[in-house]
């Protein structure tokens, strides 16, 4: 991994406090890839990953070299300085914040300047309430914001009087360009239900009008292996890589990329490609997206639709967007990228952030057109089977939704914890090695919350923890600790929260 930035007249020592890996994870990718950008720069970067309990692992321990080589096989980074554990020791010019719940940590570090690497508005994340509201709060500790996309250095200023900078949103012109193949009439949708902010139920929703009133429109759907709840016909291509999006994106008219948090990379890779984009008008989409290459439509299925086959009737508005956003993001590399988010950090690192308040003053959104709005609907305009599938699909949100409630609350308690913790000891991880082979204690991050929840309630931990919570010893500790009035859960579901 190379990023071809200049070597800066100072090098500094620069720590960062980085989540546990996620294997396929597009927000680490994006962190390793500036830490990379910094070390072409010159500067000496540590990177300090979160382990369980926070425990340190010394160079050459099995922990250690299994986390380098999951740096090395998921993303394509080599760093040799690697800590395992958030144990900042010795002196550093600089320590970045990269996650929501890795900010409050940094704010107690005895180091003076202090950063935070945003990506998103974490916060949008999770239901308002303790989680919705902490997140946020992660924007309120003194840490100088260096984001990616235009709408978060804004939306830091006005919501917390707090000054950065950004790096744009850029996409890799060897991976993403026009190919001269002639294109389909089809719409190519990044449709991922374990994501809830790509909204997955009105991409889907919005196809099923289109088909119903353009039944000869294509439609490809990709970027999960989960398969969403669809009642027209589609292809599901699930995974693609990064040059199977380059030909869909060739392959299509059109292409549907939902953000309702900070924008996606994939809007601005599918303009490198020649691909008219189709995204809804709020105010996170306003920033970054450009009028010429990109259609935001009101955020109801039906508008979003009417913009998509506004574009799909008028093929010299495709043309004229397509032109524009292969010009656009020419000059849109990953190193134009780089080089903004070092320049960043550099005049950080020169207690020069100050300069960010005049910068912040011109930040305007650069979407100005009006969105598309649906018109009023026709008699017959969506069929009995329609409106039964979008209540299926409804319904299973829900379930889905109650079911990550559910994971949530026994990854919260202290009986599985501790049963977790014990699964990480070097006894247990031996035998389950013996008994169970190589492999075990993979967790596919995108698993379904719902096959999740039937795992664990069927695993013996979960029993046995249930089973345990039925005797009397457990009872009269419980009475003990709790008062007289406690009454043993019949399971691990939370009480229904009072009105």
């Amino acid at each position: 991994m190379s990023t071809h930035v200049p070597i800066s007249s100072r090098p500094s020592r620069i720590a960062w406090i980085v989540p546990s890996l996620i294997e396929g994870s597009g927000g680490h990718r994006t962190i390793f890839q500036n830490i990379q950008a910094l070390i072409d720069a010159g500067h000496e970067c540590h990177v300090f990953v979160e382990t369980p309990g926070n425990r340190e692992f010394a160079p050459g321990t099995p922990e250690h070299e299994q986390v380098l080589h999951q740096m090395r096989g998921y993303f394509g980074f080599a760093c040799p300085n690697v800590h395992l554990g958030w144990h900042v020791k010795g002196q550093f010019d600089l320590v970045f914040a990269t996650a929501w719940y890795t900010a409050r940590f940094v704010a107690g570090l005895p180091i003076r300047r202090k950063a935070y690497f945003v990506q998103d508005f974490e916060a949008l994340f999770m239901p308002m309430g303790d989680g919705y509201l902490i997140a946020e709060n992660s924007f309120r500790l003194g840490l100088t914001p260096l984001t990616i996309g235009r709408w978060l250095t804004s939306k830091m200023r006005r919501d917390f009087d707090s000054y950065g900078t950004f790096f744009e949103f850029c996409a890799d012109g060897r991976v993403y360009r026009p190919i001269g193949k002639q294109r389909e009439r089809a719409v190519c949708v990044i449709c991922q239900p374990e994501k809830p902010r790509r909204c997955p139920v009105l991409s889907v929703e919005t196809m099923g009008i289109i088909k119903h009133h353009r039944p000869d429109v294509k439609v490809y759907l990709y970027g999960s292996r989960e398969k969403p709840n669809t009642w027209f016909e589609h292809t599901n291509l699930g995974l693609v890589n990064v040059e199977q999006c380059n030909e869909l994106y060739n392959t299509c008219q059109v292409g549907l990329c939902i953000s309702s948090s900070n924008p996606s990379r994939i809007p601005f890779e599918m303009m490198a490609a020649g691909l008219p984009v189709v995204d809804i008008h709020r105010d996170n989409n306003l920033y970054d997206m450009p009028e010429g290459g990109v259609l935001l439509a009101d955020q109801r299925p039906e508008a979003i639709a009417r913009a998509i086959m506004s574009l799909l009737d008028d093929p010299a508005k495709r043309d004229a967007m397509s032109k524009f956003g292969v010009e656009y993001m020419k000059l849109r590399t990953l190193e134009r990228g780089f080089a903004q988010f070092v320049a960043g950090v550099e005049l950080v690192l020169a207690d020069r952030a100050g300069e960010f308040r005049e910068m912040n003053r011109v930040l305007a959104p650069m979407y100005r057109q009006t969105p598309v709005r649906m018109l009023p609907p026709k008699p017959g305009d969506v069929t009995p089977e329609e409106l039964a599938a979008a209540a299926d699909m409804e319904q299973a949100m829900r379930r889905r939704l109650e079911a990550e409630h559910e994971l949530a609350f026994i990854d919260g308690s202290r009986s599985w914890r501790a049963v977790q913790a014990f699964k990480r000891t070097a006894v247990y991880r031996a035998l389950a090695h013996l008994r169970f082979g190589e492999g075990w204690d993979h967790v596919d991050p995108s698993e379904d919350p719902l096959a999740r929840l039937g795992r664990i309630k069927n695993s013996r931990s979960y029993k046995l923890i249930q089973q345990s919570k039925s005797t009397g010893v457990y009872r009269w500790y419980a009475r003990r600790r709790y008062g007289p009035e406690f009454v043993p859960p019949q399971s691990t579901n939370p009480p229904a929260n009072p009105r």
